[in-house]
């Protein structure tokens, strides 16, 4: 764990992913993390998943590693006033409530800042607080709806599929973390807090600059065409023993390279031939990573500079990441589960 927050109190109101996420990685910089939750409405990601044997579930175990945790009854005037002195001391507020219900609470922005005008307030919602979605009703997969994003995981023809990671979810984190550490940055130039409105929607459009570019200047549905698999020389490919390497040959050398050494030198220029079943070249280039495992591949692969990389399930990608040290992993006691293993997030120190 880094230490560059050392110092700085964080007040967590958040449930389920988006704002525990964003206050996990805050968290692993170093800064106090405290939870709370009301009493009559305790965040549901306690009991999502398996559960251990004091019966939280292993969703809020890996989102909520290293945070103190309150329960207050925030709807009391004892718990309300309780929770009034916590944010007092506090740097930064997290809350992802939808818009107005702050408010409702009495603990909006304006009224916050009175007793506390160094307080950063960041507000995590789906649509943001302002506008004609802002009071909708939203999840992960309906984000990325919205942003476009979804349509990106189909390509012509073909049914978008959501993928099994909580994109908006997680994204939506990340922006509110880093947005908070652009705030601290301010705050000390300045002295003063400030709201800060995350939307998780806004925050899948700005990973999306380039596709952003395309679609607007030359109508490009399905974002950049040459990313989407439908060029041999960036797709994946199936092995012999069932698996599949990703083969990103984008740049004319690293293609060179793949073709050569599988000793096909006449596919060199037809690089971005369209990956269509009946394609020649195509059929070729299936047959050959058909010709052999995945191991055999990788060995190929370490050997031959041209982008080729074996997809791993999650387990294996874990393996693969500790052992090429792309991440370390924070690993909690003996539970339930044997134990826990969740990845830093990227920070190398």
């Amino acid at each position: 764990m880094a230490d560059f927050l050392t110092g700085t109190r964080i007040i967590d109101m958040t449930r389920l992913l988006p704002g525990p996420y964003a206050t996990l990685r805050l968290a692993e910089m170093g800064a106090e993390v405290i939870k709370v939750e009301d009493i009559n409405w305790r965040d549901p990601a306690r009991y999502t998943g398996p559960a251990d044997e004091s019966g939280k579930g292993l969703v809020f175990l890996a989102n909520h590693r290293g945070k103190e945790s309150v329960t207050i009854d925030i709807q009391s005037a004892a718990g309300h006033e309780q929770l009034l002195q916590l944010i007092q001391s506090a740097d930064v507020l997290m809350e992802g409530f939808r818009p107005g219900r702050m408010k409702q609470f009495g603990l909006d922005y304006e009224t916050l800042r009175q007793s506390n005008p160094r307080l950063i307030l960041c507000s995590l919602t789906g649509y943001g607080q302002h506008g004609p979605l802002s009071q909708t009703a939203g999840h992960d997969l309906n984000y990325m709806a919205v942003s476009g994003l979804l349509s990106l995981m189909a390509g012509p023809n073909s049914t978008p599929h959501p993928p099994s990671v909580q994109l908006a979810d997680m994204i939506g984190g990340m922006a509110a973390s880093e947005a908070v550490l652009a705030a601290l940055i301010e705050r000390h130039r300045t002295g003063q807090g400030r709201h800060i409105d995350i939307s998780m929607t806004a925050a899948l459009l700005g990973l999306l600059p380039v596709h952003t570019a395309v679609a607007s200047s030359r109508l490009g549905e399905y974002g950049i065409e040459e990313l989407t698999g439908s060029r041999v020389c960036y797709g994946i490919y199936q092995t012999k023993d069932a698996k599949y390497m990703a083969l990103g040959a984008l740049e004319p050398k690293f293609w060179r390279a793949f073709c050569e050494n599988v000793h096909h030198a006449e596919w060199v220029p037809k690089q971005f031939e369209q990956a269509v079943n009946g394609n020649a070249v195509y059929e070729e280039i299936k047959a050959a990573f058909l010709n052999r495992t995945e191991a055999e591949w990788r060995e190929f692969a370490a050997n031959v500079d041209c982008c080729l990389s074996p997809v791993h399930n999650l387990p294996n990608a874990l393996a693969q990441a500790e052992a090429s040290q792309l991440t370390y992993f924070i690993r909690e006691g003996q539970s339930a589960f044997t134990s826990i293993a969740t990845a830093a997030g990227g920070i190398e120190l």
